[in-house]
């Protein structure tokens, strides 16, 4: 378990860092959740958490200085509490995905913090390269640009192994022992969350032709899911 935590944790530092490197999209929850499924070899469940976490989040976008909560930590945490979690307790139950949903999302305004605090030091940072180029010192560009990158990459990856570890901790702990009207609400919890994320989604629609074309799309989608998942 460990090993995978760590192949994991390696991988979500990579998908954190294309926030604000590349952007090209590969740190959406709906892409960075299959990615992770992959590697661990549940790339079904990977999908499911990878699109409730969009959902859930996909109104929240980073415009201007405004710095919105960490959906590609939370994809990457819900996946692995999944996958893993479901591997070492039972097999994958929609009870066990709406408990690493309910558990991981704190983890998004964690990571919403750790992203504000890495501005502020790539800012210092930027400072001090005017002072150096100001002293003639052109190499110090690239050496604080790599060190920001460097930074950034370390502290998602250290913090997705803790969390991730903590979360199984209490998973094991917490899931097993729960009784059978816990489980039943965590089982209507798991197809409520995808109402709640298509109400969060609908609401960012401005166009009123484009919401039949959705919920077209996600009925679509929904109905192939389990048909493949059966």
């Amino acid at each position: 378990m460990l090993v995978d935590l760590a192949i994991l944790s390696l991988l979500g530092g990579v998908l954190c860092l294309e926030r604000i490197t590349l952007q090209m999209m590969i740190s959406r929850p709906v892409v960075a959740g299959p990615i992770i499924g992959l590697v661990l070899g549940e790339p079904h469940i990977g999908l499911v958490s990878g699109a409730l976490v969009e959902l859930l989040w996909i109104d929240r976008l980073a415009v201007g200085a405004y710095v919105p909560p960490h959906d590609t930590i939370v994809a990457v945490l819900v996946t692995a509490g999944a996958a893993i979690g479901g591997r070492e307790l039972s097999p994958f139950s929609q009870e066990i995905m709406a408990f690493s949903v309910l558990l991981y999302l704190p983890a998004g305004i964690l990571g919403q913090r750790m992203d504000v605090w890495v501005r502020h030091y790539n800012d210092r940072l930027a400072r001090e390269v005017l002072e150096e180029v100001k002293a003639g010192n052109i190499r110090a560009v690239s050496r604080n640009h790599l060190r920001a990158i460097l930074r950034t990459w370390l502290l998602a990856t250290a913090f997705i192994f803790v969390a991730a570890v903590a979360g199984l901790f209490l998973t094991q702990i917490i899931f097993p022992p729960l009784p059978s009207s816990v489980l039943r609400m965590l089982h209507y919890t798991y197809f409520f969350l995808p109402l709640l994320g298509i109400g969060v989604a609908l609401n960012t629609i401005q166009h009123r032709g484009a919401i039949p074309l959705f919920c077209g799309v996600f009925l679509l989608l929904s109905a192939a899911k389990e048909f493949l998942w059966t």
